[in-house]
């Protein structure tokens, strides 16, 4: 049996295949779905959502110097009836990528602003469960904090695995923020009505900047720190980009198959 307890209970979880160990999470009471199955309404995903997210941690800080770092990404065909998940896992400091893992399948759930976790969690996690290093942070293309119910995927990520977690972001999903300075580390806070959930920082000279918020056991200030780390040369970290190129390859690899 693998090390993910609380995922055996959760409503968007899957049967773990036990080549991963992750840290234990509280599992999630009270859902109308269980096991393999997703929410059955958009009603039950958000009350999922409602119901996790007391159990997320904002305070952290979560590891300084993290050793490995994973990054995770989802690539869907043009139809969106097929997804590839993938998770890239590199060496924090020389950014090669250590360790990788990838699923392919179907969304989990429909298109609902707010809850694109519910389509991508069980095919993230099931490459998590492939992996053979345990990242000490994970980086989600997405948002944690930065949501409209405070609970994205980074945030369900977190939660569900018990790893520190962060969510980068290219577009922003809710808030208002004013324009960081055009210099690389520059940063502004992303505000929604007076509550400060996240930052739009600036990794690249004159570049579009990104937006980054908490997703579980890291606390904002540190989450900045690790992304700055993770773009040396280019706007996105590099863990969202080892990770596109991945799920992209696997997709492409899936769609010629069929």
């Amino acid at each position: 049996m693998s090390g993910h307890p609380g995922l055996r209970d959760h409503p968007t979880s899957v049967k773990p295949s036990g080549s991963w160990r992750a840290p234990a999470a509280p599992a999630a009471k009270g859902t109308a779905a269980t096991g393999t199955q997703g929410p059955g309404s958009v009603a039950e995903a958000v009350a999922v959502q409602e119901e996790l997210r007391p159990l997320v941690d904002l305070v952290g800080p979560g590891p300084s110097a993290p050793a490995t770092v994973a990054g995770l990404d989802v690539a869907y065909a043009e139809g969106g009836d097929l997804l590839a998940a993938a998770v890239t896992v590199l060496d924090a400091r020389t950014l090669a990528v250590v360790d990788s893992a990838v699923d392919v399948g179907r969304p989990a759930f429909g298109y609902v602003p707010g809850l694109f976790a519910f389509r991508e969690l069980p095919a993230l996690l099931a490459a998590l469960d492939r992996l053979t290093t345990i990242p000490d942070l994970l980086v989600c293309d997405g948002h944690g904090l930065a949501h409209p119910r405070r609970f994205g995927l980074a945030c369900h990520l977190g939660v569900v695995t018990g790893l520190p977690a962060i969510g980068v972001a290219k577009t922003p999903l809710v808030g208002v923020w004013d324009q960081p300075s055009a210099e690389r580390g520059s940063w502004s806070s992303l505000r929604d009505g007076g509550e400060v959930l996240g930052r739009v920082l600036r990794t690249r000279d004159g570049v579009k900047p990104v937006f980054v918020s908490v997703g579980h056991r890291v606390s904002l200030e540190n989450a900045t720190a690790q992304v700055l780390a993770l773009t040396p040369r280019y706007r996105l970290p590099e863990t969202t980009r080892t990770a596109d190129r991945l799920c992209r390859d696997a997709l492409a690899e899936a769609e010629q198959a069929r």
